[in-house]
């Protein structure tokens, strides 16, 4: 039912003069989404107060309640078509009335790792879309058939959310940007092995895949009880994002998986001077996708002992800084990091290879983002000791990643067997660091195992034929001169 009804919500808004693409689908929907959530999440906690004999007080009170202006209920409990807002009237209350009331929540909360705070900030960076009262009101009554009240219901909606994201970072747009594939995802959080307890961290969150598959890692473990899931909740997931969308996309996503109150922030990660971290502001562990080619002012190249224009290599940069003394990393970056000559990737790889001992990269194969040309590799890394020698996996497959044909976690079985031990394979090697050069420190993907490709001919091969041709051609010219 679940799946149909999202279907049915993407038919409205694309009718919508003011949704015009996949990025707005999802904003659009997620705001709708998260209010009916909370009406849900209300009707929880008054339930659970009724029965401990407290009272409650709501959060959102008033003609601002779900069942006030969006899903007002006859005696049999069907919407009450007579008296429910719907065309001009809606779209002015919505947009003159609820969110204003709603972004005001950010200035009364009383601290910012609170459900209210979290209303306050999602309502001041969005703005409601739909410019049809009429296509508004069939979206809300769409949406108001879905629940959050059961274990299912949530785990099914939160999949289907994911859905909505793959859909995003699929259809252009930069939507790329919001979606790493959950099986890569899923294989770094492994590989890293966060614990209960730790404090984990992406400075580049995006729709906070990372921490929401870190979430479910730790919830499958043994040994949760209250005081466990309670840490979970308050004080093991942080992350930042500079774009608004990602950061609406990213809230929503944790709070359907369960997080009540994500402490993500709304901020330029890179704005923040490295000099300015202090041991109360690092984390246990770092799991993130930093976005690859942009370029960084200048002003912000300031913040960081490296300067360089690439935004990875600046958030690689922030990671090392951040990251505890004995903190472990899951990083994915272009893999050209790895061998570049310019100044700056150099002394980034130097620095890295100093201060972490960077025991294994794993090299994936083109088309493992869709949408994406670049090649990538993932780092992992532990902070406090230089690294001696690195394990190398290069995933080699016998089909082509795509849109069809994604990245899945039996692709990655093998490496996740072998990582635990290092062992060489095939596909597996090791380099120790007396054999790399330290003038560049070239870690290059060169799998030893594997023989050059035959077909490709050497230079001095080529040059000699296009001399052989230039000469042919030259003797037929001087021949045709010859006949005029």
């Amino acid at each position: 039912m679940f799946e149909q009804t999202f279907k049915n919500i993407d038919d409205k808004l694309w009718k919508d003069a003011g949704c015009s693409s996949e990025l707005d689908y999802v904003e659009q929907t997620s705001w709708i989404l998260f209010l009916k959530y909370l009406d849900d999440l209300e009707k929880d906690r008054k339930d659970a107060a009724e029965l401990t004999g407290k009272d409650y007080s709501p959060i959102i009170t008033g003609k601002y309640r779900w069942d006030q202006w969006a899903a007002r209920k006859t005696k049999e409990g069907k919407i009450d078509h007579h008296n429910a807002k719907t065309g001009d009237d809606l779209i002015d209350f919505v947009n003159n009335e609820l969110f204003p009331y709603l972004k005001k929540f950010r200035t009364t909360a009383d601290h910012a790792d609170t459900i209210e705070y979290k209303i306050g900030e999602i309502f001041s960076e969005l703005k409601n879309r739909l410019q049809s009262g009429y296509n508004l009101r069939e979206v809300i009554n769409l949406v108001d058939e879905l629940r959050f009240r059961s274990s299912k219901e949530k785990h099914e909606m939160s999949a289907l959310y994911e859905d909505k994201i793959k859909n995003m970072g699929n259809a252009g747009r930069n939507g790329g940007e919001y979606y790493t594939p959950r099986a890569l995802i899923k294989t770094i959080v492994k590989v890293v092995n966060p614990k209960i307890g730790e404090t984990i961290y992406d400075g580049a969150v995006g729709s906070a895949g990372f921490l929401v598959e870190a979430f479910e890692f730790l919830r499958a473990g043994s040994g949760i009880g209250t005081k466990e899931a309670k840490l979970l909740q308050e004080k093991t997931f942080y992350g930042k994002e500079k774009k608004s969308l990602a950061y609406i996309i990213g809230i929503m996503n944790m709070i359907l998986h369960g997080i009540e109150a994500p402490n993500i922030l709304h901020t330029n990660t890179l704005a923040e001077n490295l000099s300015d971290i202090q041991e109360k502001d690092r984390y246990n562990v770092v799991l993130a996708n930093p976005p690859f080619g942009g370029k960084e002012r200048a002003e912000v190249q300031q913040n960081f002992p490296i300067k360089t224009g690439e935004t990875a290599f600046l958030f690689l940069q922030h990671f090392i800084k951040i990251l505890k003394a004995g903190g472990r990393a899951g990083v994915v970056i272009k893999n050209t990091f790895l061998s570049n000559t310019d100044n700056a990737s150099v002394s980034l790889r130097k620095q890295l290879l100093e201060t972490c001992n960077l025991h294994t990269v794993l090299d994936l194969p083109g088309g493992t983002f869709t949408g994406a040309g670049v090649k990538t590799v993932v780092l992992f890394f532990e902070k406090g000791a230089p690294t001696k020698k690195v394990w190398f996996y290069q995933l080699n497959l016998e089909r082509n990643l795509g849109k069809t044909n994604p990245l899945n976690e039996n692709d990655l079985a093998d490496f996740v067997k072998l990582q635990k031990s290092k062992a060489d394979s095939e596909n597996s090697w090791t380099v120790n660091m007396a054999d790399v050069d330290p003038a560049s420190f070239d870690l290059s993907v060169k799998n030893p195992h594997k023989q050059a490709d035959s077909t490709l001919r050497a230079p001095l091969t080529i040059l000699d034929e296009m001399k052989s041709l230039d000469e042919e051609s030259a003797k037929i010219l001087k021949s045709i001169k010859g006949m005029l």
